[in-house]
């Protein structure tokens, strides 16, 4: 059975797991999301500094509903 991942509503971590985001420690989450993009070194990425994203992970890049 394959695990339904989630994106939190408030930074875009994309988490398997868990009920709580441990990138920003919210509680809301959505299954409805589209695409992501990797990052690891977010003091270098462009595409993280124009995301807001300050830490390494696997990021939504849009979220429905």
């Amino acid at each position: 059975m394959a695990v339904k991942e989630k994106a939190c509503r408030n930074c875009r971590y994309v988490l398997e797991e868990g009920d709580t985001c441990p990138n920003c420690n919210e509680k809301a989450f959505t299954t409805f999301w589209r695409g992501y993009v990797m990052v690891l070194n977010p003091e270098q990425s462009e595409i993280a500094k124009k995301m807001g994203i300050t830490r390494r992970g696997r990021f939504a890049l849009r979220l429905s509903r």
